[in-house]
């Protein structure tokens, strides 16, 4: 007796039941939490380690713009000094012959205190100010630029699952039917309608479809980790993304020059180079500086002992004070300063060329993915038209094999291109959302 056929039927009902238990071993069961887009941006608004890194560099800048104006205050110190002064010896006879010792007193203490208020610089600690509060505004944007783009990376990832669900949905659906056909092309072949092949054809598609579905939850598994490290939630918690019908629609486009004009006003990388080229001019203003006079007020007042600094001596306790403006003009800097203008002057110009081709790279990315937008809504009219035609090809030949006018081979072509053509919406849909939201990003809508 011939135990081939069995034996091949065992081994693939064994190959589907491991593969059903690798999958569910890899993947233990925890419940699904259902989450918008929003959700999920809210999610990484608060859990993002990228954003909380920029938002503690926008706190430091912060800080800075207090430490610039604190500048604005005097300065005040206090000093002290306890010393033992050694005997002072004289040479009298020259360096070689004992000298004599001349008496002095040892003990010697001073507590003194000084302030001074700076009335002009050169305007360099309005500058320091107004360079702080670049740095502040130029940290804002770069948290704001890198907020865009988490958003639009957890977009990816939640529309990465979205799609692999539907896909999921798809097949399985897809191995109901085929499971049902198989059954049916069984019963043929007892008939002696259709030969042996038939089946084990049906068997093998089926084989097929069953390890395909293996790998889009196992995809759909690593989609889900992957936006769980972004929002900050465990590995292991599923994900059950909500596309409401409005955000599933193509979303109507403005004209590309209003995009161009948004983008222009709007785009937090157009924002941040230019800040970077207000804040080249602003050093280059301190730079110049170097050379301006400053003037400020100083006072000083003493105590020490013994009183050695005015003759005659006194082995007494004694106060001295002084009050008065005090001014410095940096003679050097005339001409060691131009050296470091030079330099200031190019880096300025660097960020100023730098700023026209930001500005030149944002026009062509809004206008790429203007475009690639709208080839993605055409792309979805297609794919709903290949799904009418692969429908109605699929039931005429499903008609003419079961009466024995088509071959199998027709038929699970058919079943393909049909079946294909539903995971090719799936996917139109979901790249034409994710094309409108890199468009938004370039914007700075996003």
């Amino acid at each position: 007796m011939n135990f081939s056929p069995y034996k091949r039927k065992f081994g693939m009902c064994m190959s589907v039941l491991l593969s059903s238990l690798f999958v569910h071993a890899q993947h233990p069961f925890s419940p699904e939490i259902p989450l918008t887009i929003k959700e999920v941006w809210q999610l990484t608004d608060s859990n993002s380690r990228k954003l909380q890194m920029k938002q503690l560099e926008v706190l430091a800048a912060e800080a800075g713009i207090q430490v610039a104006r604190s500048e604005r205050l005097p300065e005040i110190a206090a000093n002290g000094v306890l010393a033992y002064i050694f005997q002072m010896p004289i040479y009298e006879k020259g360096l070689f012959h004992t000298p004599s010792q001349y008496p002095v007193e040892p003990k010697y203490y001073k507590v003194s205190a000084d302030a001074y208020l700076n009335i002009y610089n050169g305007g360099k600690t309005n500058r320091e100010i107004a360079v702080s509060r670049r740095e502040n505004e130029l940290a804002t944007a770069r948290k704001n630029l890198t907020k865009q783009e988490i958003h639009y990376i957890a977009a990816v990832y939640f529309y990465d699952v979205y799609r692999n669900k539907s896909y999921q949905l798809l097949l399985q659906q897809d191995i109901k039917d085929r499971e049902k056909q198989l059954h049916e092309i069984n019963e043929l072949y007892k008939n002696g309608t259709v030969l042996k092949s038939d089946v084990l054809r049906a068997e093998l598609r089926l084989s097929r479809q069953r390890m395909m579905l293996t790998e889009i939850e196992n995809s759909i598994v690593i989609a889900s980790q992957k936006l769980n490290l972004l929002t900050g939630r465990a590995d292991d918690v599923r994900l059950n993304p909500v596309v409401s019908d409005t955000e599933a629609d193509p979303v109507m486009l403005k004209g590309l020059s209003d995009y161009l004009s948004e983008a222009e006003s709007g785009s937090f990388k157009v924002r941040i180079s230019e800040k970077e080229q207000e804040l080249s001019a602003l050093k280059l203003k301190q730079i110049k500086s170097n050379v301006l006079p400053s003037i400020g007020l100083f006072g000083e007042y003493m105590y020490a002992y013994p009183q050695i600094q005015f003759y005659p001596y006194a082995l007494s306790l004694y106060s001295n004070g002084m009050a008065g403006i005090k001014l410095k003009i940096p003679v050097s800097s005339f001409y060691t300063n131009k050296h470091k203008v030079k330099v200031a002057e190019i880096q300025l110009h660097r960020q100023e060329v730098e700023d026209e081709e930001v500005k030149e790279n944002l026009r062509q990315e809004v206008q790429e993915y203007y475009i690639r937008y709208t080839e993605s809504l055409k792309r979805i009219e297609v794919a709903s038209e290949n799904i009418t035609q692969a429908s109605e090809s699929y039931r005429i030949v499903q008609n003419t094999y079961f009466n024995q006018l088509a071959l199998l081979t027709d038929l699970l072509d058919a079943e393909t291109q049909l079946l294909q053509s539903r995971f090719e919406l799936t996917t139109a849909k979901v790249n034409a959302r994710i094309q409108y939201y890199q468009l938004q990003k370039a914007v700075g809508t996003l």
